[in-house]
């Protein structure tokens, strides 16, 4: 037996021996997956706006948010070649309608782009920067999205209007 024979050996023998490297938890990395369509063309991959409105409905006390450094967003694009296998494995759908002039044409774009698409989420969380007057459009939007596609956006943060009394 020539000698590197026998190291190599050695070397086999020290590797078994050895503990195996550990895996990588999980527990460390986000437990909650948003995909999150609507983003703007050109943000790539600029998930920040919705992590701040995470961060903004935790500090306002919504309490499913919970940690929400524990949330992993992730931007996709319903035109994705993954879009169909997400759709069948994910259960966290997010819509982003942005503030500027093109967010809500952007947005009923988007929505338009998903109703096309068989298996597609039928319910997604509207994300959304702060809007001090953005209720009213953020509704249309809703109706629409249910009335022309049968989709579902649930609205956080804005408390339905009182009626008045007289």
């Amino acid at each position: 037996m020539s000698q590197t024979d026998q190291a190599a050996g050695l070397r086999r023998w020290a590797e078994s021996m050895a503990p195996a490297e550990p895996k990588p938890s999980f527990e460390a990395m986000p437990s909650r997956v948003l995909l999150t369509l609507g983003l703007p063309e050109g943000a790539g991959s600029d998930i920040e706006p919705v992590v701040d409105a995470l961060r903004r409905w935790h500090e306002q006390g919504q309490s499913w948010v919970g940690d929400p450094s524990a949330w992993r967003v992730v931007a996709l694009d319903v035109q994705s070649p993954h879009f169909t296998a997400l759709a069948s494995q994910q259960k966290r759908w997010a819509l982003w309608v942005d503030d500027d002039a093109d967010g809500f044409r952007r947005a009923y774009r988007t929505l338009k782009q998903l109703a096309q698409h068989p298996g597609a989420p039928r319910r997604l969380l509207m994300v959304h920067p702060p809007l001090l007057s953005g209720a009213g459009l953020l509704g249309n939007l809703r109706d629409a999205a249910s009335h022309f596609f049968e989709i579902q956006l649930v609205m956080i943060g804005f408390a339905k209007p009182k009626s008045k009394r007289r």
